[in-house]
């Protein structure tokens, strides 16, 4: 399997401490600094981004979930009169 080709670039500012704390636990982990921050800023990537993507309901909370998808749409005559309604931005023929 070939090998994507990096070819976008991070910067980052950081204190000296902290800079000193990712050498020090690249080296510990036999990595370069730049592949112990990337492995490490892509897990935590990873960790943060399902919940936004993926949620977990109980038997009921589905059940409900579901029964909504499910439903017949429910009648909204508000938004129907404002999508039949001419814009602001359009003319009227009596202009």
């Amino acid at each position: 399997m070939a090998a994507t080709a990096k070819s976008e670039k991070l910067d980052l500012r950081l204190t000296a401490e902290a800079k000193q704390m990712l050498q020090t636990a690249a080296a510990a982990s036999h990595r370069s600094v730049s592949e112990f921050v990337l492995e490490s800023a892509m897990a935590r990537a990873q960790e943060t981004l399902p919940d936004r993507h993926v949620f977990n309901l109980d038997a009921e909370s589905w059940a409900a979930f579901q029964a909504a998808l499910d439903a017949p749409p429910r009648s909204m005559p508000r938004l129907a009169r404002l999508l039949s309604t001419p814009s602001v931005f359009e003319r009227s023929d009596t202009e």
